[in-house]
């Protein structure tokens, strides 16, 4: 099956409901995006990978317990193949660094958030060959 056909598997990790609502409806506007779930902590969502099997982690940095940074950090020694963008409301100039440290492909504030920028995202990550 080409790669343009096979659904991407999103799962959503943010602490505030109406965001983790939002993100879902962008994943959705984006081709072949498939949310397969939604979680409120970076602990639940290292739980979540294993049932929902996702390709495309958007996590939150300000999480309440293990921030973000951490769990992208532990998400990628654990799933290596899954894809991690880093979401907050801070100036993308303030997390260059954190993003190379921590093994996410890539940091986006909240407020340029949408299904252009997500696919773009997904299309430039290591090893998409975009």
């Amino acid at each position: 099956m080409p790669e343009s056909a096979v659904p991407v598997r999103v799962l959503i990790v943010d602490d505030q409901r109406p965001f983790r609502e939002a993100a879902g409806a962008v994943a959705a506007a984006v081709d072949r995006f498939e949310v397969v779930g939604a979680v409120e902590t970076a602990e639940e969502a290292l739980a979540a990978i294993v049932r929902t099997r996702p390709d495309l982690v958007l996590m939150d940095v300000n999480l309440p317990g293990m921030d973000g940074v951490q769990a992208s950090r532990l998400l990628r020694e654990r799933h290596p193949g899954i894809v991690v963008v880093l979401l907050s409301s801070y100036d993308e100039a303030e997390f260059a660094d954190l993003i190379t440290d921590c093994g996410a492909a890539a940091y986006v504030p909240k407020a340029a958030f949408g299904p252009d920028r997500l696919e773009a995202v997904w299309m430039a990550r290591p090893g998409s060959g975009g």
